[in-house]
């Protein structure tokens, strides 16, 4: 049984690839195009998942798309005639790409696959729902999805049992955490849908001082963990932009003109709205967990991206362990569309666990060495035990890596095989990643990967954090990592075992061998404005682009200053900047 999610149109465009109940191959659009975030039809994500598997588009059995477009539809309609005239505007713009484009899904996937079998479609949250709970370890769990909207919802729970999923409860359309979060994103200076990562980042910065007016004016928490927002102050029901006058006018200051200084009132601000974000979800999963009884937890939509609320949850609540969906977002919903269907709809029963999500494209040795020798690129070639050893020497004397190996990370994060790594022990890399290697803001921290074993040595933490979703405390005794300790004594852990990257395990292995330290600093391997690399010419365009000391590809080490002629673009072309 051969079955292809798909989910695009809205943002973060992808598909997966499920047989036989197992995830074979998945990606998302923007790493093909690289256009970050891509929303388009993600026919490149499509054949890489075909070729993957020796597959024409007429071997899938079944086509599912993540939500039902006429739903969502439905509800764009209503919005605009409850807001007439105000969102004639929105109203104006929207329309071509619904009409054009979204309500004919079926026919766009028949096209683009030359494909005449089952068309079927999931509800968006859904979607989430199944992303999480049926690849998790779990027979039984409650659920809990958060996000912008899907069709109508923006909040569900419910309950998972073996492989079936029933949601019993939901929040919908305009009262949305996840669209208060890109309000304030928006409201802050910074791109909705995109940029929700740097508020969370920023927060750590400021005091909750607008905490309480946040939970007066805007949001109306119920005791049941529902809630609702003040309308007034939000314009995306009609406008082209998230908020309003009225807005601006409650907090005391404009909108932030975008890359204009960052003040304490805007830290303060971010630092009120992680509060009030920790404070509804909480709530939420308090609720979810006195009516289901259940012993876990499984989360998915976009806001389940926020790994300080996701950490908040397992503190102030009684689940025993948490599992939320690598992909949290809609890429994610493409895998939850496929196994719906195949556990739920068809009544297969679960087998497969989403231990990692290593699930892109990878590149042989041969392929990787004909593209350094078109570009006149001088490297070495190593072994496995030196490349191993040589990279751990480079990133100890201090110098920072490219790092390109296996096959590429789906989701979010780049967890080892599309990373960039430094030492975590100086405190200069934090600031020399950001603004000479990212070119972004230096108020962004990085995340430290850590072997499995050694992490309760540093971290106030008691179980593993494959996918980079949770916060912990660095243990007082431990401060010797200041370039992965944010300023609030967190950071955002990645443990790795050798189950489940063998060679990036290894690594760091090899740098705690020759330092002590069983800690690297893992960012993921792009620019800002730029979606993580996939190709090899992705990594070399990018290590070319920036200050990176050295690219560790394949086999194959390539060093500043020892490269030859490179026949490529302009080395001293940079990437757009959002």
């Amino acid at each position: 049984m051969k079955i292809l999610g798909v989910s695009c149109f809205y943002h973060d465009a992808a598909a997966a690839l499920v047989i036989d109940g197992a995830v074979v191959a998945a990606a998302q659009e923007e790493r093909f195009t690289r256009k970050k975030h891509d929303q388009e039809f993600p026919k490149n994500a499509i054949e890489y998942c075909l070729q993957f598997a020796g597959l024409q588009g007429n071997d899938i059995d079944a086509v599912v798309f993540y939500d039902k477009p006429l739903m969502k539809f439905d509800r764009i309609l209503q919005t605009y005639a409850a807001t007439w005239p105000k969102g004639l505007l929105s109203f104006l713009k929207a329309m071509p790409s619904w009409i054009r484009q979204k309500i004919w899904i079926p026919q766009t996937i028949k096209d683009e696959l030359d494909f005449e079998g089952d068309i079927l479609f999931a509800e968006h949250h859904g979607s989430h729902a199944a992303s999480a709970f049926l690849v998790s370890p779990f027979e039984e769990a409650a659920l809990l999805t958060t996000d912008g909207v899907g069709e109508w919802d923006t909040t569900t729970f419910g309950i998972g049992r073996g492989n079936e999923i029933t949601l019993l409860s939901s929040i919908e359309f305009p009262h949305s955490l996840g669209l208060l979060y890109s309000a304030f994103t928006y409201y802050l200076g910074f791109r909705v849908n995109s940029a929700e990562y740097k508020v969370m980042g920023l927060a750590p910065y400021g005091e909750p001082r607008f905490f309480d007016l946040i939970m007066k004016e805007l949001v109306n928490l119920k005791s049941d963990g529902s809630f609702r927002l003040n309308m007034r102050y939000f314009t995306y029901e009609f406008g082209l932009r998230m908020t309003g006058r009225k807005f601006s006018k409650l907090f005391g200051e404009p909108v932030r003109t975008p890359e204009s200084k960052l003040t304490q009132f805007h830290k303060d601000v971010a630092a009120s709205l992680q509060k009030a974000t920790d404070t509804v979800m909480v709530a939420m999963a308090r609720h979810v967990e006195s009516v289901t009884k259940m012993r876990y937890l499984c989360m998915a939509g976009g806001v389940a991206l926020n790994c300080v609320s996701n950490s908040k949850i397992l503190e102030e609540t009684s689940f025993d362990d948490i599992f939320v969906q690598p992909a949290a977002g809609d890429a994610g919903g493409a895998v939850g569309a496929a196994f719906y269907y195949y556990n739920t709809i068809l009544g297969n029963r679960r087998s497969y666990k989403m231990n990692d999500v290593y699930l892109g494209p990878e590149y042989s040795d041969d392929a990787i060495e004909t593209l350094l020798q078109s570009k006149n690129m001088s490297y070495r070639k190593c072994g496995r035990g030196d490349l191993l050893k040589e990279t751990a020497q480079i990133i100890a004397d201090q110098k920072v890596v490219g790092w390109f190996q296996g096959r590429m990370e789906f989701g979010p994060r780049a967890l080892g095989n599309r990373s960039i790594l430094a030492d975590p022990r100086n405190p200069k890399n934090q600031s020399l990643v950001n603004l000479k290697i990212k070119f972004r803001e230096s108020f962004r921290p990085f995340a430290p990967t850590v072997l499995e074993e050694r992490m309760e040595e540093y971290f106030e933490f008691d179980r593993p954090s494959p996918f980079m979703l949770f916060t912990a405390t660095v243990r007082p005794g431990m401060r010797t990592i200041p370039a992965v300790t944010h300023v609030d004594g967190s950071a955002r852990l990645q443990t790795i075992s050798r189950a489940q990257n063998q060679l990036y395990y290894d690594l760091i292995s090899e740098f705690e061998r020759q330092t002590g330290c069983p800690i690297v600093i893992n960012t993921s391997f792009n620019v800002r404005g730029e979606p993580i690399v996939c190709s090899p010419d992705d990594a070399i365009r990018c290590f070319m682009r920036t200050e990176m000391d050295s690219l560790v590809i394949g086999s194959f080490i390539l060093e500043k200053g020892k490269l030859g002629h490179y026949r490529g673009e302009s080395v001293e072309e940079q990437f757009e900047l959002d």
